[in-house]
């Protein structure tokens, strides 16, 4: 082998997958084919999911002072995000091209190879490995690794080298979008989430630094598949007049794309020794910036599995474990994306609807639910039988102490290690879980606070994963010799 894992894409999900394989000490070449990252920015922000994935692995420092907001949105309608319990809100303000930047410098400090510049060419596989051809700035040539992994966007090559099948179903309408300087809207409070106009629906936000980000849909707009490249800006100048009777020509692009509503998704996320993840995986509408935080996830609940498999700590049956939790995820996600395109899109045959998510949106229990939808607090993974309510979902964030000194939960998954916490000082747990001592992490330590609105409450043993998802509490049907090997493979 050339080296144990290549990703291709250096992407947030090509970044953050190599980050995190470097953490576990496995090999990993990244090949993106651009020779500079372009500054664009299409995905902005972070879920209030994404900003604990990045809290536990120590990372929110790198993007600096972190405004956080409660306001979000579905399909255009006000949402609340204060109505969740967490450490975190959401954020607005960091662009894409800065959450790359970061992962590129923390990935890479790690010791993960990045090669720019470098595109693939064609993949095949066999049962020991995988063989790609790579075009670099050299010219061509040949790679050997024991897994390959496509985080490279929606018209992925390697899911279509690898042969993956993508069903769903085709663009039906085009968007427009534009990043600009020295342009003033217009009712910018109105168009922040969208606003449904006679001719389609406009969008415009201010991103800081001087720039606008405009959005538009014109009803009836079919999809340009011939596009050879971005559309030009007089493109958007002249549609955003036709919708709102403004001028925006004044205004100067920093850059341009078009997309569609498409929705499709992988049937199986893995096949053979190619997985894919992030928008190689699935795409949809861009609705509430979803796509690039998913993405981040996809790489965080396969980066120790992959790790676990290649090391020959872990069968390799775990990674089918990969499609099983996020295809779900991603079917949801979707769902839900085209429920919103529903929303923000259709003409006035669709305004009953509105009227009545307007009115259900009002009712906290409501509100709740699409907030934790949109923030990806409402996954839960089948990871075996038991009554807790944290079994399956991802440690929230605990204050805890022992004789010797404070931590949490958060700080306890920074290394991406599995953590067995015994908060009741049980030299029996201990005991079974010290075979897989160089795979877990024992930790005595109780809740600072152990009043009713603790979270541990009802069990006195977690087995956290690296991804930071309860694998296993006490109380339960199984032990945790059982349950250690069934994520962490043999003792």
């Amino acid at each position: 082998m050339d080296t144990a894992v290549v990703v291709v894409g250096a992407g947030p999900a090509g970044l953050m997958l190599a980050g995190e394989l470097r953490l576990a000490g496995i090999d990993v070449v990244v090949v993106e084919k651009l020779a500079e990252p372009t500054g664009e920015s299409r995905g902005l922000g972070f879920t209030v999911r994404t900003m604990e994935v990045l809290d536990q692995r120590g990372l929110l420092p790198r993007f600096g002072d972190l405004p956080t907001t409660g306001q979000h949105h579905f399909g255009g309608l006000a949402l609340d995000l204060s109505v969740l319990d967490g450490a975190h809100l959401a954020n607005k303000t960091v662009l894409q091209s800065q959450t790359e930047a970061a992962l590129e410098a923390w990935a890479t400090e790690l010791g993960a190879e990045l090669r720019r510049g470098h595109e693939l060419v064609s993949v095949t596989q066999d049962d020991d490995g995988v063989d790609i051809e790579v075009s670099g700035p050299r010219g061509g040539y040949r790679m050997r690794c024991a897994y390959l992994v496509g985080c490279d966007g929606g018209r992925s090559k390697v899911r279509k080298s690898a042969g993956f099948e993508f069903p769903g179903t085709a663009a039906t309408m085009e968007m427009l979008l534009a990043d600009v300087r020295g342009v003033q809207l217009q009712r910018p409070d109105e168009r922040r989430y969208g606003e449904t106009v006679p001719g389609g629906l406009v969008m415009g936000g201010d991103l800081g630094g001087g720039i606008t980000r405009i959005i538009i849909c014109e009803r009836g707009r079919a999809p340009k598949t011939h596009r050879s490249g971005p559309p030009a800006y007089e493109e958007l100048v002249a549609a955003w007049k036709r919708l709102t009777g403004e001028d925006i020509s004044a205004g100067v692009p920093v850059w341009t794309s078009a997309y569609g509503d498409a929705s499709r998704q992988v049937s199986n996320y893995r096949k053979g020794r190619v997985l894919v993840a992030g928008d190689a995986a699935r795409i949809h509408l861009p609705a509430g910036g979803q796509g690039m935080n998913a993405s981040i996830q996809d790489s965080v609940n396969l980066g120790w599995k992959l790790a676990a498999v290649v090391r020959g700590s872990a069968p390799d049956a775990l990674l089918d474990t990969y499609h099983s939790e996020r295809h779900p995820v991603g079917e949801r996600l979707l769902t839900n994306t085209q429920a919103q395109g529903l929303l923000f899109l259709g003409g006035s045959e669709v305004q009953p609807l509105r009227d009545v998510f307007a009115e259900l949106i009002e009712y906290e229990n409501v509100s709740r639910h699409l907030a934790r939808m949109v923030s990806g607090l409402d996954i839960r993974y089948d990871v075996g039988a038991g009554d807790h309510p944290l079994l399956g979902r991802r440690m929230p964030h605990v204050d805890l102490a022992d004789q010797d000194r404070k931590t949490s939960t958060t700080e306890l998954l920074r290394p991406a290690r599995g953590v067995l916490l015994d908060c009741a000082d049980d030299a029996a747990l201990r005991t079974a879980a010290a075979a897989w001592a160089d795979r877990v992490d024992v930790v005595t330590a109780a809740p600072v606070d152990g009043g009713a609105d603790n979270p541990l409450r009802g069990a006195d043993a977690f087995l956290l994963r690296p991804d930071g998802y309860v694998a296993w509490t006490s109380g339960g049907e199984t032990g945790v010799a059982a349950a250690l090997e069934r994520w962490f493979g043999p003792a």
